[in-house]
């Protein structure tokens, strides 16, 4: 009993894994260590680690829960395994799970912004945005001495704001304020005598105060003189003013307030600082920082065109309706017309056009011949702002097309309102901070007690801590170029998961088991070091760490290897090598021949010098890039490299992809400025494969996606029990009635929602997760259903499917880019970013290319094992071939070491990079001191001897 209590207490024990394509895989892995599952893609690395240990983990935390919980939730399918012994709490840090949220950020996630607002709160000194005064808050002692000392012997009057700056007639309030005894009242500063009924203009703005007292500031009459001033701090809800005889108003309070001109702040919350809520938004933006605007540029892109030809955007060439003849009225009306250019008609005519007017215009009746409408015209920028909300979503998506994206002009990007942004600490208020990257934030939080007074360091001195814990963590994981306000939604699936990384370090559990999937996605070579570190640290806590990597610093630096194999998908399952990194290189096998450098890619001879012809793109300044000048030389090979937040994504994702758009298809996304681009014409289509899904429902699959299944079913329409039946191509669609399992609706699985935790799909129990009814099923070609064909992995397709031509040659370059494993009816939710992209790469490389094509890849390797990476570069090498140019951002050193050319930027990231470092071959690369890529591809270049 004992022994067995020791054997859980030092490793996970799974005995008969067979999810997915696992083979009845027992296996032990070593607790409170860092292993790394690795293999072949497909092999079985994410069915071993997601689908069987963290789902059983789920699984029976759910069923910790109450009987009462759990039938909200509903039950979880248990894995398909016999048993597991010692597992842990199971945390997973996957990829996936990056927030669409504008509203979660950096700071949001990490909760260095949530403890920043509590400093804030508590700690932060108030200034006035009106005068820049600091302000001031006094007791009601403070008050009296006050007025003794400034105002001695003089007469004054004590007034108690009730109103300011509202509009009204404020006849209640009269009567209330004469109810309770009071005989005057200061109106918009003239003092009057209350009367009945009395009222003042229902539509004008008005300062109201009562007249609590008449009083001479002396000591004789202190009693009473103390009594007025409570009374009026009581009426004023802790806000009172004083004239003096010279007719000056002089304000106090007991809350925070500007001496000067009375503006008084409540008392700070931490919801003041948040942009998350309506005490702290901006009310112009909503806490966004940006605003959505329609201008007259986006309305009308060309004003050489005349309104008949189309030059006001959304309505397009002129065409026999009610709205071009409102607008042809309108014309006549000012003595214009609709065939002049709109660059040459009157200011005040393309005003109305824009805005509206109130003038009505007759306007000839379709409806009744001879007859006229007279009718106002509402202008376009009103029409389309009415349409920006409330409307269904295609005409929304209409609008935004003419919409541009601005800084929010009021709280300048800041998404806070005023009053929250005069609140500083050292000068410095919140939004300022958190526009600052994580490296500077660092600098300001040393030391920062030196910089504070006494009250504020007792205050501080807590919050502090967790503030610099958790940057200290972010530093640590080399994110250090991010700032606190960066959206989510635009960070990379490798940077979202290393901030949860460091979330997760930050809460300091032990005996946990953390299982991450490819967190070394997006980073430097120089970085991974850091990250490796940063997993070190969470097991030296006393946490498992289970890791899904192909990383071969990662695998040597592990405690443990977990190699599966030995080829993917039906042919994986297996575990081929396990142990520690040393053993695992005595045992042999792929992974290990990799590692030694017995297999990999080799370096090429020769580089390719291209075509001769370039394309150009000059004077781009996006985000942090300092006026860069990049050269593609077409016709190769070129990998964009550099540390992460360097400006890579900047320079091709955000600028030069958008240009080529603009150019090739009149996309309408608006590219980061640049001052100039040359070369378009020697290209003439451009193609992004980024890791973006396929689709975001069980309905999409590689066969949809990549259109063979239009194929497949046009093959089954001709065959002769489809023809007898007069079943047409619609009969073997799972997406339209008619062939489909109506109770799913085809898609095979029904979908459970989960209330707080992720939404959960099981096989449709009527048609068995075969997607189709009986009687589609019986149209049988070489023996199998449309259902059986969906359910045939890739590599199964290319046999089955030889004698076929057109379906061949889609599948097959699934098959080439390494996608052999996967069914051609895989549900598009359980694709990895890698392989969605490398379905898209074998769609794009199915069709027909014209050898002037651009192809902009973003870290295809991801989720590759060095096998992968070989086949998926033999492919992209023959798309050069044949005279294309493959544009890749890239930090994987076996793909670096064969491009052509290089541009790397840098030196570092964030504020510190935006430049182009070096460019040219790998060689002169690796020969650039100044290029942390040059160091590290120096060594790959020359492997070390031996």
């Amino acid at each position: 009993m004992s022994q067995v209590t020791a054997s859980q207490e030092e490793f996970i024990e799974i005995f008969g894994a067979r999810e997915h394509n696992l083979k009845n895989l027992d296996v032990r892995i070593p607790r409170n260590q860092l292993v790394v599952v690795t293999g072949l893609s497909g092999s079985g690395k994410s069915s071993l680690a997601f689908d069987t240990i963290y789902a059983e983990g789920q699984r029976r935390y759910l069923e910790s829960f109450s009987a009462y919980a759990r039938s909200f939730l509903g039950g979880m399918e248990r894995p398909d395994v016999d048993k597991i012994n010692g597992l842990s709490p199971v945390i997973a840090i996957e990829q996936k799970t990056t927030s669409k949220n504008p509203r979660s950020t950096v700071g949001t996630v990490t909760e260095i912004y949530d403890f920043m607002r509590l400093l804030y709160a508590r700690a932060g000194e108030a200034f006035s945005y009106l005068t820049g005064n600091k302000m001031i808050r006094q007791t009601e002692d403070q008050i009296i001495e006050q007025l003794f000392s400034k105002f001695s012997g003089k007469k004054l009057y004590l007034l108690a704001p009730v109103v300011k700056g509202r509009k009204g007639h404020y006849r209640e309030l009269f009567e209330q304020i004469r109810k309770m005894g009071f005989s005057k009242v200061r109106i918009d500063g003239v003092v009057m005598e209350m009367v009945p009924k009395m009222q003042v203009d229902r539509y004008k703005i008005h300062d109201i105060e009562i007249v609590i007292d008449r009083i001479v500031a002396d000591e004789a009459d202190r009693y009473r003189i103390t009594q007025s001033i409570k009374s009026a701090l009581q009426h004023g809800k802790g806000v009172m003013m004083v004239r003096d005889e010279e007719g000056q108003i002089h304000h106090f309070s007991k809350y925070l307030m500007d001496p000067e001109t009375g503006l008084s702040y409540d008392e700070p919350a931490p919801n003041l600082f948040s942009f998350n809520s309506p005490y702290g938004a901006c009310p112009t933006c909503n806490g966004l920082g940006i605003t959505e605007e329609i201008t007259k540029e986006s309305i009308i892109p060309d004003p050489s065109l005349s309104i008949t030809r189309g030059g006001i955007a959304p309505l397009g060439e002129y065409r026999d309706i009610w709205i071009f003849k409102k607008i042809d009225a309108i014309l006549k009306h000012y003595k214009c017309s609709m065939s002049t250019p709109i660059g040459k008609l009157p200011e005040k005519v393309v005003d109305v056009l824009l805005y509206g007017s109130q003038v009505e215009v007759a306007v000839d009746s379709v409806k009744y011949p001879g007859t006229k409408w007279h009718t106002t015209f509402e202008g376009i920028i009103n029409f389309l702002q009415k349409h920006q909300e409330g409307s269904s979503e295609k005409v929304q998506e209409w609008v935004s097309e003419f919409t541009v994206t601005k800084t929010c002009p009021d709280c300048e990007g800041y998404r806070l309102k005023k009053e929250a942004l005069h609140f500083k600490i050292d000068d410095t208020h919140i939004g300022e901070l958190a526009m600052t990257n994580i490296r500077d934030l660092g600098r300001w939080f040393e030391g920062l007690e030196e910089r504070l007074n006494e009250k504020q360091q007792v205050i501080a001195a807590e919050v502090l801590k967790e503030i610099r814990k958790r940057i200290g963590f972010l530093l640590d994981i080399g994110l250090d170029y991010l700032t606190l306000n960066r959206p989510l939604r635009t960070l990379s699936g490798g940077e979202a998961q290393r901030i949860r990384l460091a979330t997760q370090i930050g809460t300091q559990l032990v005996g946990v088991l953390y299982i991450l999937d490819e967190p070394s996605i997006g980073l430097h070579q120089r970085d991974n070091v850091k990250l490796i570190k940063a997993l070190q640290s969470l097991r030296d806590l006393g946490n498992s760490v289970l890791v899904v990597e192909h990383d071969k610093d990662m695998m040597l630096e592990s405690d443990f290897v977990l190699d599966m194999g030995p080829g993917a998908g039906r042919h994986g399952g297996h575990v081929v090598a396990q142990g520690h990194p040393k053993d695992i290189l005595k045992q042999g096998g792929v992974t290990a021949d990799y590692l030694k450098g017995k297999l990999g890619l080799p370096i090429p001879e020769e580089r390719r010098k291209g075509k001769g012809l370039s394309l150009e793109l000059e004077g781009a300044t996006g985000n942090n890039l300092k006026n860069v000048n990049l050269s593609i030389p077409l016709g190769t090979l070129t990998l964009i490299t550099g540390v992460s937040g360097s400006g890579k994504s900047t320079l091709i994702h955000e600028t030069l992809y958008p240009i080529l758009r603009q150019h090739f298809y009149s996309s309408k996304k608006e590219p980061m400025p640049y001052s100039k681009i040359s070369g378009l014409e020697h290209l003439d289509k451009v193609i992004e494969v980024d890791q973006s899904p396929i689709g975001r429902t069980p309905r999409s699959n590689p066969a949809t996606y990549t259109g063979v299944f239009s194929d497949i079913r046009a093959l089954f329409t001709e065959l002769p029990e489809a023809k007898i039946r007069g079943y047409k191509p619609g009969r073997f669609s799972f997406n339209v009635k008619g062939g489909r399992c109506e109770d799913c609706e085809g898609a095979g699985m029904k979908l459970i929602e989960m209330d707080f935790l992720p939404d959960v799909h099981i096989p449709c129990e009527t048609c068995k997760g075969k997607r189709y009814n009986r009687e589609t099923l019986e149209v049988r070609f070489k023996g199998k259903s449309i259902s059986d064909v969906l359910e045939m992995t890739v590599e199964q397709a290319v046999e089955f499917f030889e004698n076929q031509p057109k379906i061949l040659r889609k599948i097959k370059t699934l098959n080439d880019v390494g996608l052999g494993y996967i069914t051609l009816g895989q549900h598009a939710t359980t694709l990895s970013g890698g392989e969605a992209q490398r379905v898209k790469l074998a769609t794009e490389l199915s069709k027909k290319d014209t050898g002037k094509t651009f192809y902009i890849l973003d870290e295809p390797t991801t989720g590759l094992h060095f096998q992968d990476i070989e086949l998926l570069m033999n492919v992209l090498q023959k798309l050069v071939d044949k005279g294309n140019t493959v544009l890749i951002i890239e930090h994987n050193l076996d793909v670096i070491k064969v491009a052509d050319y290089i541009v790397d930027l840098g030196p570092e990231g964030g504020d510190q990079g935006g430049q182009i470092i070096i460019e040219g071959t790998p060689e002169k690369v690796a020969a650039n001191s100044k290029s942390h890529t040059g160091k590290f591809l120096k060594m790959e270049l020359n492997p070390r001897k031996g």
